[in-house]
């Protein structure tokens, strides 16, 4: 599927160093998506880097054509990637 990258996203990513590639990736092949309460699909991903777990997420409106990305980010807690 092809996405488009928001102005926000494209921003975030370069802010927290993130690589696009692998969020490419992510989106073809995550662990698990869930459509919150507004309706944005979150496509989540856990990745290991230097021995520590952490969770890919991104934001992403698919009631556009092609499916807008909002945001992406990675955290160390997993709280949420473990309900």
């Amino acid at each position: 599927m092809n996405f488009k990258y928001s102005k926000h996203a494209i921003e975030q990513i370069d802010h927290r160093n993130l690589d696009i590639k692998l969020i490419d990736e992510i989106l073809e092949n995550p662990d698990r998506i869930i459509v919150d309460a507004t309706g944005l699909s979150i496509y989540q991903k856990l990745d290991i880097i230097n021995q520590k777990p952490y969770l890919y997420r991104i934001f992403v409106n698919t009631k556009k054509n092609p499916p807008l990305i909002v945001t992406v980010y990675r955290t160390s807690k997993l709280e949420k990637y473990e309900d």
